[in-house]
């Protein structure tokens, strides 16, 4: 296996193929921008479950779980199905799937969401699409509805 020098930008070469990936990914400590950049292009296409520490931004086709304490951030060109469990997520590009966040969602102009949203702070942009239900708060709503 070739050694490549990473701190010389002449020989690192751009990737000539897509990245697939299916499995389980788990991402701990300091996550490098860079190390995500190349994971999680716009080209990349993941299969499989997503967990990991800081904060994370997928730009390309991911379909699975995302499981995370911190902060997810779904690119504009972003293509996700998944059921996402997150500090906070801010949304720029199109989810399929529930999301819960201990903290808040955003949707930003452009975002599109097709599934119901838990959270206690919950944010839409003008140009944002939301077609589901929001829940403000982490209970859900049978246990709510047992209660009066």
């Amino acid at each position: 296996m070739a050694q490549i020098d990473y701190k010389d930008p002449a020989a690192i070469q751009e990737p000539t193929e897509k990245l697939r990936f299916e499995g389980t990914i788990e991402l701990g400590g300091t996550v490098a921008g860079e190390m995500l950049g190349v994971l999680f292009s716009e080209e990349s296409n993941v299969n499989g479950t997503l967990q990991f520490q800081g904060s994370v931004q997928i730009n390309g086709t991911f379909k699975g779980a995302v499981t995370t304490n911190d902060v997810l951030i779904i690119g504009e060109r972003a293509t996700i199905e998944a059921e996402i469990s997150c500090g906070s997520v801010i949304v720029k590009g199109n989810v399929t799937g529930n999301i819960k966040a201990r903290d808040s969602v955003a949707l930003q102009s452009g975002a599109q969401v097709k599934g119901d949203i838990t959270s206690p702070a919950l944010s839409v942009d003008k140009g944002a699409v939301f077609d589901g239900t929001s829940r403000m708060g982490t209970t859900p709503l049978k246990s709510r509805r047992a209660n009066h």
